[in-house]
């Protein structure tokens, strides 16, 4: 295992790998409950989807780490699995056997992208600014889910967002957010990992010994899967031309999904070679282009990269043993989905919030005196978070960067794939 891996090559060890797979894991195993909840909006059986969403995640994620050995779990997105349920199944009355088969179509689209090169070359013309500023705006993204999770912000009528009230929910969130921050100052070995756990213990009172919400909660053990979405998708009306537009949207929104976490985790992390590029990027993307092709299959929205994965990647996790172990982790919960619900949203958050300080690192590398390279990098990092959309903050750090190369006297750096690309961004734009 350790030569399969490269551990020492990749300056790492068996026990970091290990922990870091776990806090990977912890910090999106959320996924296994909140994509059966969208998706049973649009009719798809929750049990159902809960057993396709672990098989999704098992599969793809030790796909990621056995062939591209890469660090990075794959899971259902979230977004995509809002856009499923409410554009396509409830807002354009699309059956959700059709929708599952507009999936499959788009994860094919991928899989060509993929053979063919292409996402490799689309990967080559994001210009380095907005790549470090993607992934500074994945870690502001990931902060923001955190702080979220743990209600420490809330909606506010008056100012959009603001900061809730202090309760014992909330002491309990920053007391955790404390110990994960000084175990990460003091190099505590699985550090996030123990923060998590350690958060969770402070949360068992709540709502028994003060506080009103009881939010550590058994729920029993055991349930069994049910497999009854297996190739439930309809591939031959998925593919009418009314539906090209679904099918766009899914291949757009993953694709720069995957692209931007890629690239922003691999900026962040310094996981890149000697040309810059993310490490073995064309076989995490065909693992990825998979990943979507199977969520058809077997009865779930779109799986892409998870930006979660830079828990456990902050952890340590530099190779591929970090995503089997992340993906190992979600299979049991076949058979044991109660238990996971016991690890509650205040307890992986401080490890959420905590991530966005390292992954903001590379913004330093950004010549912020070079208006043209600045300005969309400023709109790509901001915008990410401030929209709850990756591909938001890619679409408008494209066309900005684009419209200021051409007005700055610069467009000779814009490469032909950036002006392929920036099509596809205005389209996406009418699509949503």
């Amino acid at each position: 295992m350790p030569d399969f891996f490269e551990l020492k090559k990749n300056n790492t060890t068996l026990q970091t790998e290990l922990f870091a797979g776990i806090a990977s894991f912890l910090a999106a195993s959320y996924i296994i409950v909140v994509n059966p909840g969208i998706l049973s909006e649009a009719g798809l059986p929750f049990s159902g989807v809960l057993t396709a969403t672990v098989l999704v995640c098992f599969i793809s994620s030790v796909a990621m780490g056995l062939y591209a050995r890469n660090p990075v779990l794959i899971a259902p997105g979230m977004g995509l699995n809002a856009f499923f349920t409410y554009s396509a199944v409830i807002g354009m009355n699309i059956p959700w056997t059709v929708a599952l088969g507009a999936v499959f179509w788009s994860g094919i689209v991928f899989l060509l992208l993929s053979v063919f090169n292409i996402r490799t070359y689309i990967i080559k013309a994001i210009p380095k600014p907005l790549r470090y500023a993607i992934a500074a705006g994945i870690g502001l993204f990931v902060t923001l889910i955190g702080l979220a999770n743990a209600r420490f912000i809330v909606q506010a009528p008056g100012t959009i967002v603001g900061v809730n009230e202090l309760s014992p929910a909330i002491i309990t969130f920053l007391v955790g957010l404390l110990i994960t921050a000084v175990l990460l100052v003091k190099n505590v070995k699985g550090g996030i990992l123990i923060g998590i756990i350690v958060t969770t213990f402070l949360a068992y009172p709540l709502g028994r010994w003060w506080g009103t919400e009881t939010i550590v909660n058994f729920q029993g053990i055991f349930s069994a899967p049910d497999f009854s979405l297996l190739l439930k998708l309809d591939l031959v009306n998925s593919l009418q031309f009314a539906l090209w537009p679904v099918i766009f949207a899914f291949v757009f929104t993953d694709l720069f999904d995957s692209l931007s976490t890629f690239v922003g985790l691999a900026e962040a992390a310094n996981m890149v070679d000697e040309h810059g590029e993310p490490l073995n990027i064309k076989r995490s993307l065909f693992v990825d282009a998979v990943a979507t092709t199977i969520s058809g299959l077997l009865g779930s929205s779109p799986a892409t990269a998870y930006v979660e994965s830079a828990v456990g990647i902050e952890a340590g996790g530099r190779t591929g043993l970090t995503a089997v172990v992340a993906g190992m982790l979600f299979l049991p919960f076949l058979f044991l989905a109660p238990l996971l619900s016991m690890i509650p949203a205040i307890a992986t958050a401080p490890a959420l919030v905590l991530v966005g300080a390292f992954m903001i690192r590379p913004v330093i590398r950004i010549n912020w005196l070079h208006l043209s390279d600045a300005i969309p990098a400023f709109l790509a990092m901001v915008l990410i978070p401030f929209t709850y959309s990756i591909t938001q903050g890619i679409i408008w750090g494209f066309l900005s960067y684009t419209l200021l190369k051409v007005v700055d006297g610069e467009y000779r750096k814009i490469p032909i794939t950036l002006w392929i690309i920036d099509v596809f961004c205005v389209l996406a734009l009418f699509v949503h």
